[in-house]
């Protein structure tokens, strides 16, 4: 507390002796707002960068804050936040420590949550003290700006007021520097690149593959355990074609269900078919154009969730119902049913949990499996992967056939449907394997078919091996006795339309999008160890062992 106080007695004069302007790289050109950066002292002393954007005029203004470690210079940020400040608010946006300008050593998230330092809460109670703020603050942002709003709710800072959260996660460890256990030591290692100091990366790197299960130091990185200190509205957004859709929508479940008394009930979910990304929901998404009803104009819907409340203005945005999601359907086929915005009193909707098996003739049907013993088998090799060329962002909404044609990759395709079928809601993957390695990676896939050939891509996830049995344990494999992978292959609301067909993928390599699996056994590592081996796997698909994907079918109107 002693630190605290002394902190924003510090800050009292922060504003006249420390403010400074930085001359900008372009001119921003935004009529009535002014760009200043200034250098802000956290509780231990060290200063993170800060850029302002604050309305000319008298004020005072609420505030809004945005914590990233991406450079914010780029001319269009400047001016998306100038355009956010000149509808009435002081816009802070703030790179987290040891990235771009700011100060100190670079630990990712780590800074930001409910340890030692709480430079989020710290950022919130600087920005309420500014001379021309009315001491309300609401945050906003994606993906890294989507996970700090979720480390800065659980420090309840005393002027938090409401948050508007896209693209977001909760756990670094399942959403983050891992995916399904997979390590991802190629696409990390760049992040020195937005370090003040480079190597800080790497020394984080380090710290987090001496941690290979999920441990206290990975606990003190999940937000998903402290939903009850969550206690502020949030608008959330999340998009089909994203993987971390599940934190979007983790996130609004576990606040409005586990939240503080000010966080249940008061929660919104908006979800549509769009990618990973914040003002760019629009209705041409990859190789697919939806309705323009698929587009989704996000800034003036901020600025209404901000003026009322932060403003106290009665626009009606509280009372618009909890969760609106877009039900995707085919495109360019006039009269398929879908692609079209749905609400519900909240989320999951009810759905009926329906298997679709794998059989051995690459059939996907919801008839069980008779046969005594049946396997398919194919080659994982991590030094010729399958390829997947995307490396960060999910290439869903494009067809998948250069992926599923290659070899080693296995398709499960229903016939092509005689009615409709709509999937909404979180599908599950259950896959009994064997494998002559100790370690494998097991990725699932689900694509839209339509007549003409094309396999659309909608979600993907991948399971490592060692992991099947719970992230807090390795359990290698056993060579020729069978392992039961189960996972959450993703969410999704698709209507399959009549002739299309549905499309299960199962691979165990798909690089660089999934980082190749070593299959040793062993300790996994930053750089890419020399006795990396090849894996003859097989999925059973017979009585015993019946390999499935488990779909949340609903009852569609005809």
């Amino acid at each position: 507390m002693m630190i605290r106080l002394a902190l924003f007695a510090s800050l009292t004069g922060f504003f006249t002796t420390s403010m400074f302007a930085q001359p900008p790289e372009e001119p921003l050109n935004v009529p009535g707002v002014v760009e200043e950066h200034v250098m802000v002292p956290m509780r231990d002393g060290v200063k993170l960068s800060v850029y302002l954007y604050t309305p000319t005029g008298d004020g005072p203004w609420p505030g809004l804050l945005e914590q990233r470690y991406a450079n914010g210079r780029a001319i269009s940020t400047r001016r998306e936040l100038a355009q956010l400040a000149s509808k009435g608010y002081i816009v802070a946006l703030q790179n987290f420590r040891g990235s771009q300008k700011s100060e100190g050593t670079w630990v990712g998230y780590r800074a930001l949550g409910w340890g030692e330092l709480q430079d989020g809460y710290d950022t919130v109670e600087w920005l309420a003290k500014h001379p021309q703020c009315t001491g309300k603050i609401g945050t906003f942002g994606s993906s890294q700006a989507g996970f700090a709003q979720n480390f800065l709710a659980v420090t309840q800072p005393p002027h938090l007021t409401c948050q508007y959260m896209i693209d977001t996660g909760l756990s670094l460890y399942h959403e983050g520097y891992r995916i399904g256990g997979a390590t991802r030591p190629q696409r990390f290692i760049k992040m020195g690149e937005v370090c003040r100091v480079p190597e800080h990366n790497r020394a984080l790197m380090d710290e987090w593959f001496a941690h290979p299960t999920f441990d206290a130091y990975w606990a003190a990185e999940d937000c998903s355990q402290h939903f009850d200190k969550m206690n502020v509205p949030c608008f959330t957004v999340g998009s089909w074609y994203d993987f971390m859709s599940v934190g979007s929508i983790d996130s609004y479940v576990g606040r409005q269900h586990h939240g503080g008394p000010n966080s249940r009930g008061q929660q919104q979910l908006y979800i549509g078919p769009w990618l990973h990304g914040r003002f760019n929901k629009q209705a041409k998404v990859n190789e697919m154009t939806y309705p323009d009803n698929a587009s989704f104009d996000m800034l003036p819907h901020m600025v209404k969730w901000f003026d009322h409340h932060l403003k106290g203005v009665d626009n009606g945005v509280d009372r618009d119902p909890a969760v609106r999601y877009y039900v995707m359907g085919a495109v360019g086929e006039p009269g398929a049913p879908g692609n079209e915005w749905r609400s519900a009193k909240d989320w999951p909707i009810p759905a009926t949990a329906t298997p679709y098996y794998l059989h051995a003739d690459g059939k996907l049907t919801t008839d069980k499996l008779t046969a005594s013993h049946s396997e398919t088998a194919w080659t994982s090799d991590p030094l010729h992967p399958a390829e997947i060329p995307a490396t960060s962002g999910f290439p869903g909404a494009k067809d998948a056939r250069p992926f599923e044609t290659q070899p080693n990759v296995l398709t499960f395709t229903t016939e092509p449907l005689a009615a409709p079928v709509e999937w909404t809601g979180k599908v599950q993957a259950e896959i009994f394997l064997t494998s002559t390695a100790k370690d494998t990676d097991v990725i699932v896939r689900v694509s839209d078919v339509y007549p003409d050939g094309r396999s659309i891509l909608i979600i993907d996830y991948v399971r490592r091996a060692r992991y099947r049995d719970g992230y807090e344990k390795e359990v290698p494999l056993e060579p020729g006795k069978v392992a039961k992978v189960a996972f959450d292959v993703g969410s999704l609301s698709q209507i399959f339309a009549k002739g299309h067909r549905i499309r299960v993928t199962l691979a165990s390599t798909g690089a660089p999008f999934y980082e190749p699996n070593p299959q040793t056994g062993k300790p996994l590592t930053i750089d890419f160890p020399a006795d990396a081996v090849v894996a003859t796997n097989a999925v059973r698909h017979d009585k015993e062992f019946s390999s499935k994907v488990i779909a949340p079918v609903v009852e569609t109107a005809r």
